[in-house]
């Protein structure tokens, strides 16, 4: 997938794309059937499938004092976009130029002028422009007189009907249940990192962590979680059962909020590694232990419970 920061000086070859517009936070099951309807009817009219983005999310631009929300900040996001088949990313800058920018003058002079788009697909309920000034009755009727097809996909929901969303999954992974993020999602919510030097504590009780920051992701319940973790990319990337504490660490009186996560049956050092940690199940919440051996116990119980689940969990979340 090719990725295009600042689309105005596009190539011919390049050009006239079907797009998904949107922003796509956590590329979750009503996303993916959005993309892979774009990549139908782009193998349809004979050209390429896009999907249009906007970067940072527009939320954060907005609220920039707001804790972090994401699902999927950009590396993981490009991932999941380029896995569903799109073979264009557009991902404009949001700044204070974008915010400004009239619905009008975004179509006429961005998905026209810039990329000459060919068909644009978007949620029902898309909003863009300043102020939210435009919806996709006036992004059909502009379509129409520019010379581009408009069409809008419906919601998917879940069996109870609920709408499948980026704030119905931060609602689900706030309050622990990961197996319904996960099913929403398609996929097990996934945070990317590099792995921070520590304290070393976790050495000195027989559990060795790799100490990841989430920065802009989403803060999770806090717990102890059953988790598969991904150590590089591509035809190397290997994945390892494990087990991953989030929270404060309470029995030593820490404050600043960790993921840490020990891998199952692995013996290396992980210091600068970038890697994947796909969260699938909630063991319990977080506690404060009387000392080291309480909570040594405790570990060693957590590690038995998660390999259980592990052993039974599928690849992917069931559908």
């Amino acid at each position: 997938m090719l990725i295009f920061r600042r689309p105005g000086t596009l190539g011919p070859a390049h050009r006239g794309a079907v797009v998904a517009l949107g922003n796509f936070d956590g590329v979750h099951r009503g996303h993916q059937a959005l993309l892979a309807e774009t990549c139908a009817v782009a193998a349809r009219e004979k050209t390429k499938p896009g999907a249009i983005i906007f970067e940072p999310h527009p939320q954060r631009f907005f609220r920039r004092d707001a804790p972090p929300f994401r699902l999927t900040p950009f590396r993981p996001k490009t991932h999941l976009i380029a896995a569903s088949g799109i073979r264009l990313l557009f991902a404009l800058p949001f700044d204070a130029a974008m915010a400004a920018t009239s619905a009008e003058h975004f179509v006429e002079h961005i998905l026209v002028r810039d990329l000459g788009v060919r068909h644009v697909l978007t949620g029902a309920d898309f909003l863009f422009g300043k102020d939210r000034g435009g919806n996709v009755a006036l992004l059909r009727a502009m379509g129409e007189r520019l010379g581009f097809a408009v069409t809008t996909f419906g919601t998917v929901a879940s069996p109870a009907g609920a709408k499948i969303s980026s704030t119905l999954i931060r609602n689900a992974l706030r309050e622990g249940r990961m197996d319904d993020a996960g099913w929403a999602l398609g996929h097990y919510w996934t945070v990317e990192g590099r792995v921070q030097p520590g304290d070393r504590r976790g050495r000195t009780i027989g559990f060795p962590t790799a100490n990841v920051s989430l920065k802009d992701y989403i803060e999770p319940a806090l717990g102890v979680y059953a988790v598969r973790v991904t150590l590089g990319e591509g035809g190397s990337a290997r994945t390892y059962d494990g087990v991953a504490n989030f929270g404060r660490r309470p029995t030593f009186d820490n404050k600043d909020v960790l993921l840490e996560v020990h891998l199952f049956d692995y013996a290396g050092d992980l210091y600068g590694q970038h890697i994947a940690v796909s969260f699938i199940a909630r063991l319990r919440a977080e506690q404060k232990f009387a000392g080291l051996d309480a909570l040594k116990a405790q570990i060693a119980r957590d590690a038995a419970t998660a390999r259980e689940i592990l052993a039974r969990a599928p690849a992917k979340p069931p559908i």
